[in-house]
C-alpha cells in the first residue's frame, strides 16, 4: 500500500536532500555548518587555545650590540642605561669647567658638585652593566673616552688658573688620544683591545689627584671656610708640590700607553682579519 503521488519514489531521510532542495544542516561539512547557523565566532571552539600572557615566562637576556650590523635602529637599541649615563658625563664635562671658571664661590661649588655626579656616573654605569648583561661595544669605546674628556677637562682647568704645567697635560692628552684612536681602529677591524690593570690605576690616581685639586679649589675660598684656611690652601697650591705629584702621574701615564700599545699590537693591529 502506498499513498498517492509517491509511487516510484524512495522515502526521503530527514538527512537527504529533498525534492524542495532543502539540505539538512547534519549533512553540511563543519564551516558551512557554522554559515548556516550564523553562530558567532566567540562561541565557535578553537582547537588549539590562546597561550595565556600571564603564563609566558619571562627571560632577561642581554641586549644585542646591533651596532655593528647595520640595521635601523642599531643605535637606538644600542642606548641602555649606562651609555645614557656615559652621554650625560661628557655632557657634563662643559658645565663643570664653565661653572669652575666663575668668581662666586657658590657657583664654584655647584662646578665641584655637578664634577663629583659627573664621577658618580663613572662608577654606576659599568656596574649596572655588568650585572644586567649590557655590555655593548658603544659603551666600551664611550666609557673610557668619556672619562679622558672629564680628567682632561679638570687638567686643562687647572693649567688656566696656574695650578699645573701646561707640557705635562699635553703628554697626558696625547696619550689618551692614541689609546683612544687605537681602540676605535681595533673595534673597525672587530679586534677589541682589552684594558690592562696598570692603565686601570692610572685611571684612579690621575681621578684622585683631580678630586684633592678641586677640594682645594673649594677650601682657599674665605667664604666657606675662613681666612686662615684660605691662606694655607693658597701656599699649598702656589708651592709647587702639584707640580711634583703631577710629574709623577705623567711618567705613570707614559708608561701605561706605551704597554698598552706594545700588548695590544698583534692583537689589533698586525692581524686585524680575525675576529672576537
Amino acid at each position: 500500500m502506498h499513498c498517492p503521488g509517491t509511487s516510484g519514489q524512495k522515502p526521503t531521510s530527514p538527512d537527504t536532500p529533498g525534492r524542495s532542495g532543502f539540505t539538512a544542516p547534519s549533512a553540511l561539512p563543519p564551516n558551512r555548518l557554522r554559515r548556516f547557523f550564523r553562530v558567532p565566532q566567540d562561541f565557535v571552539r578553537v582547537e588549539k587555545p590562546l597561550p595565556k600572557p600571564y603564563l609566558v615566562p619571562l627571560r632577561v637576556s642581554p641586549l644585542p650590540d646591533t651596532l655593528a650590523k647595520g640595521t635601523n635602529n642599531g643605535f637606538l637599541n644600542a642606548m641602555t642605561l649606562p651609555n645614557q649615563l656615559t652621554t650625560l658625563r661628557i655632557i657634563l664635562v662643559p658645565v663643570f669647567v664653565a661653572l669652575l671658571l666663575q668668581n662666586d664661590p657658590y657657583l664654584k661649588l655647584v662646578g665641584v658638585i655637578v664634577f663629583a655626579v659627573a664621577s658618580l656616573t663613572d662608577a654606576y654605569d659599568g656596574y649596572h652593566a655588568r650585572k644586567y648583561g649590557e655590555v655593548t661595544r658603544l659603551g666600551a669605546f664611550l666609557d673610557p673616552l668619556a672619562d679622558k674628556l672629564l680628567i682632561t677637562a679638570a687638567f686643562l682647568l687647572y693649567v688656566w688658573q696656574g695650578y699645573l704645567a701646561l707640557w705635562m697635560v699635553l703628554l697626558v692628552a696625547a696619550r689618551d688620544i692614541i689609546i683612544t684612536v687605537l681602540r676605535v681602529y681595533a673595534e673597525f677591524r672587530d679586534r677589541p683591545v682589552v684594558t690592562s690593570r696598570e692603565a686601570k690605576y692610572k685611571t684612579l690616581a690621575q681621578n684622585l689627584f683631580a678630586y684633592v685639586v678641586m677640594l682645594f679649589i673649594l677650601l682657599k675660598e674665605d667664604r666657606f671656610f675662613g681666612k686662615r684656611v684660605a691662606s694655607a690652601t693658597n701656599a699649598i697650591l702656589n708651592s709647587g708640590y702639584l707640580d711634583y705629584v703631577m710629574f709623577a702621574i705623567t711618567v705613570f701615564t707614559v708608561y701605561t700607553g706605551v704597554s698598552y700599545l706594545l700588548s695590544n699590537w698583534n692583537l689589533a693591529l698586525r692581524h686585524p682579519e680575525g675576529g672576537r
